[in-house]
């Protein structure tokens, strides 16, 4: 069938009728948004044109490609991707049924159709993420991607306008569905993911991970319990949520409130998720600037996930793992709404391309991401028309196979399980922070202040944050920023985490740490280290540093701090380690493994030490043991 002309939305008969640039959005069940206008492509996220030349604020929709971290000073395979605007001339919609029946529904024929990496490369790529990168404390998980490519001899707007009405008609459960047609390039895709959005200061993320890949016949309530029962699954969503939390922290004054979790059910595919939301005055540009991008499609810590994806992938991400942003005028500025683009396909010069990643964590298979990789791509594909489809489900009545399923969110048993994850996190990032029952607290700090260093992981903003609460003036300072003599009229330093080999001699980036931990030390001035630092303050006091046989990262333990019973999250590859028994390393007490002599925590004359990232959703007794700690190096730093 081909559309007739007079059933398409004007302003959208007229841009295809001419080669125009245009965008059709479905954020509902009910209509298809219209956007047209025309291109600027621009290179800062500043850039971005939300005013006309004369003040006046103007409509934009922004495709944000991946190479724009480099604005963050991060690394990728820069490929020129351009920061594309479509700045909207008409907004129009229209209903979803109208829209449907107006749009081509011939098959669109691919050919030379497969994965640019084979499988056994890629479970090879997989295995050497966990053993090099993972395995030597350079993140907690990493996604790294393969694209689905293949030929398309079709006209590619009626190609993107009929895989279109194939995403409408055939997958469910997407944050957007969207057709965006620009010169030489079309994009086309149903994303599940809102990376983040801003609505009258009210700033939203979605943390989504975990995949679940619907077996034939359709998911069941059985097959899901198997999944949420997952310990990689869980501990991978876990550390998504802890990744964005920081970019919350970074950019709302409350530092975020996690909400969740649930279940996003897709047609070939089921997603855990939370929802995280805090309020900021910040600029929608500067937001979007401040959380590229999403650590769903990254990974943590987020610096140096972009440098594992740069050394592992073998070309560029182009838009995969960006974000369409549309920026449109409300009151005195700007709403955000950016999903993630994923499950999305690109059609440029006659070839399509699907980029799927998979998220690397301690416990992978590297063929359980293979499998991951290739359930993904089936699902846009599938949802496409690209290959078959199995639309049927377990739980749908044979005699009405039009009947809408049923949500298996709503099964006892999958709730339960569900919210049983949160008993296991802290208490502190899911209820709210300005509840009169923490104003006590809030107080005790006393507008001290305090300097945190970071050392590239941004766990930095989320202690920062809690530092505040506690009731401190806190700046956070870069590593490469950081001048010992310039931070010794803060009250209290507190050296961050950071990615690498504690005992690497080479980095400049351990060199200054090390550094600034010693200045410290030497002033006798309050001091807290935590992690990496931690391990940095036990190899000045002659502790052992060794790897661990296995990874910490996102591992939640319960052990003893200095008398105390603690749950606390990790995320260490390396630790310092003493005799077991050992509890005083000369004026040092220890808080060390009983078995393997694993280092907790240390303290000592004005300062104490901690592994565990006592900021992390994981850590349920953080707030208390980092206030303990404080306290300590405080009340016992020389007069």
């Amino acid at each position: 069938m081909t559309a007739s002309p007079t059933s398409l939305p004007a302003s959208l008969e007229a841009a295809v009728a001419s080669g125009a640039p245009f965008a059709l959005i479905a954020r509902d069940d009910a209509r298809v948004e219209v956007l047209t206008g025309s291109i600027v492509d621009v290179p800062l996220l500043a850039d971005i044109p939300l005013h006309d030349a004369d003040g006046a604020p103007q409509e934009v929709l922004a495709l944000v490609p991946f190479r724009q971290v480099v604005e963050r000073g991060f690394e990728c395979h820069d490929d020129a991707a351009p920061l594309r605007c479509l700045v909207v001339g008409s907004h129009e919609s229209a209903p979803r049924d109208e829209v449907l029946a107006s749009l081509p529904d011939a098959d669109v024929a691919l050919a030379d159709a497969g994965f640019d990496i084979p499988d056994e490369e890629y479970a090879t790529i997989v295995r050497r993420v966990i053993a090099d990168e993972i395995g030597r404390g350079e993140g907690a998980n990493f996604v790294i991607r393969r694209d689905f490519t293949a030929t398309v001899d079709v006209d590619p707007v009626t190609a993107g306008l009929t895989w279109f009405r194939a995403l409408l008609e055939h997958e469910r459960g997407a944050y957007w569905t969207f057709l965006v047609v620009t010169p030489g390039h079309v994009a086309v895709g149903a994303s599940p993911e809102a990376h983040v959005s801003a609505q009258a200061g009210v700033v939203t993320m979605n943390p989504i991970s975990g995949t679940f890949r619907h077996p034939d016949g359709g998911a069941t309530v059985d097959t899901l319990t198997e999944f949420l029962s997952s310990t990689k699954e869980t501990e991978e969503l876990f550390m998504v949520v802890d990744e964005e939390l920081k970019m919350m922290s970074a950019v709302c004054s409350d530092g975020g409130r996690i909400t969740g979790p649930h279940l996003k059910e897709m047609s070939r595919l089921t997603h855990t998720e939370y929802m995280l939301r805090g309020r900021s005055t910040l600029d929608p540009r500067d937001i979007l600037r401040e959380t590229m991008f999403a650590p769903t499609v990254t990974g943590s810590p987020m610096q140096n996930a972009c440098t594992v994806i740069r050394r592992h992938e073998r070309s560029p991400r182009g838009y995969y793992s960006g974000v369409a942003a549309l920026f449109t005028p409300a009151g005195d500025g700007h709403d955000l709404d950016a999903p993630i683009l994923i499950r999305t396909a690109y059609l440029v010069d006659g070839r399509l391309r699907v980029p799927v990643g998979a998220t690397l964590v301690r416990h992978s298979d590297p063929y359980g991401e293979v499998s991951e990789t290739h359930g993904k791509a089936a699902g846009v594909l599938g949802a496409l028309g690209a290959v078959a489809r199995d639309v049927r489900r377990a739980d749908v009545d044979e005699d009405a196979p039009s009947a809408e399923p049923r949500r298996l969110a709503d099964d006892d048993g999958v709730a339960a399980l569900l919210a049983a994850r949160n008993e296991r996190l802290a208490s502190f990032w899911l209820n709210p922070q300005d509840a009169p029952s923490a104003a006590p607290r809030s107080a005790w700090g006393g507008g001290r202040t305090a300097v945190v260093v970071d050392a590239e992981d941004r766990f930095t903003t989320m202690l920062a944050h809690q530092l505040r609460h506690l009731g401190f003036d806190v700046t956070i300072v870069p590593w490469a920023d950081a001048d010992p003599a310039a931070l010794d009229a803060a009250d209290l330093v507190v050296c961050g985490p950071g990615p690498g080999d504690p005992r690497d001699p080479d980095s400049a980036r351990l060199e200054r740490m090390r550094t600034v931990v010693a200045a410290r030390r030497a002033s006798a001035r309050p001091l807290l280290a935590v992690c990496l630092s931690h391990q940095i303050v036990a190899d000045g006091l002659g502790l052992e540093l060794a790897p661990l046989a296995a990874p910490h990262q996102g591992l939640q333990k319960e052990v003893d701090i200095f008398g105390r019973p603690a749950s606390i999250g990790f995320y260490n590859t390396f630790t310092a380690r003493v005799s077991p028994g050992t509890t005083r390393v000369g004026d040092t007490e220890v808080a060390a493994d009983a078995v393997s002599g694993d280092v907790y925590a240390l303290r000592g004359p004005g300062f104490a030490t901690v592994q565990g990232h006592l900021e992390s959703i994981l850590s349920r007794d953080g707030l208390d043991t980092l206030e303990r700690l404080v306290r300590h190096a405080l009340e016992t730093a020389p007069a």
